[in-house]
C-alpha cells in the first residue's frame, strides 16, 4: 500500500542527506556539538535512601568521573505533517560513556538526540518569560531526548542564545533546603565530610567546579542551551520502581559551547561544559513544614574538549 504525500510535501521533495557544511547550516546553534569531546573534570552527586537498622534516612554518593560525548549529525531533515503546515527537523543523535576516574569503572551510560526546531515556532507574548509553563503559546527551539537505564526516559525544551567573553555560571545549591528541623544534629553532615574539593564550599555551590575550569581562559564566543523538562511540552517518564522509591520530578541542564584561545595567540580549541540536575522526591519532610518529601538535588557537572 502507498501514500500519496502530494498534498502534504513540496513538489520535489525529496528525502536525501546533504554535505556536512549544508547540515552544519540547517543544525542552528546544535551545530557547536558535533564531533567528539572527552573531559575528566566531571562531579557526580546524588542522594539515594538508604535504611539503617529500621531508620529511614539517606546515603550521599560523590564521584569524580570522565566522560566521552559523541553528537552525530542526522543526515537530513525529518518532517512532521501537520496538513497545511509541515515541520522539518534537524539534529543530533548522541552517545555518552561516564567512568569513575578512581577506578574506570562505567557509572553511566546513556543516548538520545537533541533536535532543532525552529522550522516552525510561535513568540510569547512581549514581557513575558518563555521558561515559564504557564506560556502554552512558546514554541521552543531546542529538544533534548533522553534514554537512561536506570528506567527513566526525558524530554526537555530549551533555547539557545550566542554571547562573547566567559560565561557567567550562577551558583548551584546540593543539598535540600527545604526539609524542616531533623531530630538529629548534623543530619546534614554528609554533604560536608565527603571527596569534595574543598568540601565546606562545594556543596553549596557545586557549579564552582565549572567556574575554576576556565580561570584564566580567553573565551571568545559562546553558545549557551538551557534546558528544562518543567515547561509546556516537557516530560519525564519513569519506570514503576524508579517513580516509587525517588520520583524524579524534574530535570533541568545548562551547556556552554565555548571558543578558548591560549596564552600563546594561536592555539585554539573548542571546550563544552553543563551543568544539569535531576529533582529526586523521596522521605518525607520534618515538621514544622508543610507535607511533601524533601528534594534532593542529583547533579552532574563537567567540562570537556572537542577531539
Amino acid at each position: 500500500m502507498t501514500t500519496d504525500n502530494s498534498k502534504t510535501l513540496p513538489v520535489g521533495f525529496v528525502r536525501l542527506g546533504g554535505s556536512q557544511e549544508e547540515i552544519a547550516q540547517k543544525l542552528g546553534p546544535l551545530a557547536g556539538l558535533t564531533g567528539t569531546w572527552d573531559g575528566d573534570q566531571g562531579w557526580n552527586m546524588i542522594a539515594v535512601p538508604s535504611n539503617n537498622k529500621g531508620i529511614k534516612g539517606f546515603k550521599l554518593l560523590v564521584q569524580n568521573y570522565s566522560e566521552t560525548i559523541t553528537f552525530t549529525p542526522i543526515s537530513a531533515p525529518v518532517p512532521n505533517r501537520g496538513g497545511d503546515n509541515i515541520q522539518f527537523i534537524t539534529g543530533l543523535m548522541y552517545d555518552l560513556v561516564v567512568k569513575d576516574k578512581a577506578t574506570g569503572g562505567v557509572l553511566h551510560l546513556e543516548n538520545g538526540m537533541w533536535l532543532y526546531m525552529k522550522d516552525v515556532q510561535v513568540q510569547p507574548d512581549k514581557g513575558q518569560d518563555p521558561f515559564k509553563a504557564s506560556i502554552p503559546q512558546h514554541f521552543f527551539t531546542i529538544a533534548r531526548q533522553a534514554s537512561i537505564p536506570h528506567g527513566d526516559v526525558v524530554v526537555a525544551l530549551g533555547d539557545a542564545v550566542e554571547s562573547t567573553g566567559a560565561p557567567v555560571i550562577p551558583p548551584l545549591e546540593g543539598q535540600p533546603i527545604d526539609f524542616g528541623e531533623p531530630p538529629l544534629r548534623g543530619y546534614l553532615d554528609q554533604y560536608t565530610f565527603t571527596g569534595f574539593p574543598r568540601t565546606e564550599f562545594f556543596a553549596r555551590d557545586v557549579n564552582m567546579a565549572l567556574r575554576r575550569a576556565i580561570e584564566g581562559q580567553d573565551i571568545g564566543n559562546v553558545t549557551t542551551i538551557k534546558l528544562d523538562t518543567q515547561v509546556t511540552g516537557g516530560a519525564i517518564i519513569n519506570i514503576p520502581f524508579v517513580q516509587k522509591t525517588v520520583d524524579p520530578t524534574r530535570f533541568q541542564a545548562t551547556y556552554w559551547i565555548e571558543d578558548v584561545t591560549l596564552a600563546d595567540g594561536v592555539t585554539k580549541f573548542k571546550q563544552l561544559q553543563y551543568s544539569q540536575q535531576a529533582d529526586l522526591n523521596f522521605m518525607p519532610k520534618f515538621p514544622p513544614m508543610k507535607e511533601g518529601e524533601i528534594m534532593w538535588p542529583h547533579i552532574n557537572v563537567n567540562t570537556l574538549k572537542k577531539q
